[in-house]
């Protein structure tokens, strides 16, 4: 069997793999195939591209055309390329999931979606923060953080969070971050999803699904978290907040999932 892990925006595959690869390996044994691609103008994807380029579905159409070679690479071949997957996507990588998923690109039997920030809207009041680090980092570089700190949308995230608003600032310092920009500038524009109506597709075509939310993370809110729990009509459960420590949340996180991919 094969799992592929997806990271969120302006992280890289490192993140999914520190998390999951072991929880993975450790509940479906360590023959289990782990995928991890890096997005668009993340990690080792080095294209930047045009704006067009960051439409979700073409992003997990990049994702997906990256899998067949990782599961050759791993011995499974032409065969394995038809095997059913599962599948855990983080914040940005919740949203491509489920579009892989709905989409059929991969042959999904199992999707995970962890903080999922993404819905029906297009750029809704909760990723706006994201446009403008991009035209920022556009404008400024990294030493543009100043800046951002002084604006509204930061301001009201870390009043609530201080680790989200510290989570926005490590932004400016990601790897190549002016280069892309334009990742933070298009990729929140996108839908995860057009009506709930569709969420409920999943289970009608026989995948299972599992959501994980998080408490007091302005930028992952858990009413999305239960907006997409209701139209899948599968399990959510949440996890602690990032302020009562990462390595909590973590643990909790790994939890969460472990127990849920025990039951087959």
């Amino acid at each position: 069997m094969t799992t592929v892990l997806l990271h969120g925006l302006g992280a890289d595959r490192r993140q999914p793999l520190g998390l999951f690869e072991s929880v993975v390996q450790e509940v479906s044994g360590a023959d289990e195939v782990v995928i991890a691609p890096d997005v668009r103008a993340h990690g080792g994807f080095l294209a930047v591209g045009e704006p067009a380029d960051f439409a979700i579905d073409r992003l997990a159409a990049e994702v997906c055309e990256q899998v067949p070679a990782a599961m050759a690479d791993a011995g499974h071949g032409a065969r394995g390329a038809s095997e059913p997957v599962t599948i855990i996507g983080i914040s940005m990588g919740a949203a491509i999931a489920l579009r892989i998923a709905l989409t059929g690109m991969l042959p999904v039997a199992r999707a995970i979606f962890v903080r999922p920030a993404f819905d029906d809207r297009s750029l809704p009041e909760h990723l706006r923060p994201f446009p403008v680090i991009g035209q920022i980092l556009a404008d400024a570089g990294p030493a543009g953080a100043a800046e951002f700190q002084e604006r509204a949308v930061y301001q009201r995230v870390a009043a609530v969070s201080p680790a989200g608003g510290r989570a926005l600032l490590a932004q400016f310092q990601a790897p190549d971050a002016s280069r892309r920009a334009m990742r933070l500038v298009e990729i929140p524009r996108n839908r995860a999803f057009d009506a709930e109506s569709e969420l409920a597709e999943l289970g009608a075509r026989g995948i299972r699904s599992f959501v994980v939310g998080a408490v007091r993370d302005p930028v992952h809110p858990v009413a999305v978290a239960e907006q997409w729990a209701g139209g899948l009509r599968m399990p959510m459960e949440l996890v602690p907040a990032r302020d009562d420590g990462q390595a909590a949340q973590a643990a909790a996180l790994q939890e969460r999932v472990a127990r849920w991919l025990s039951r087959g």
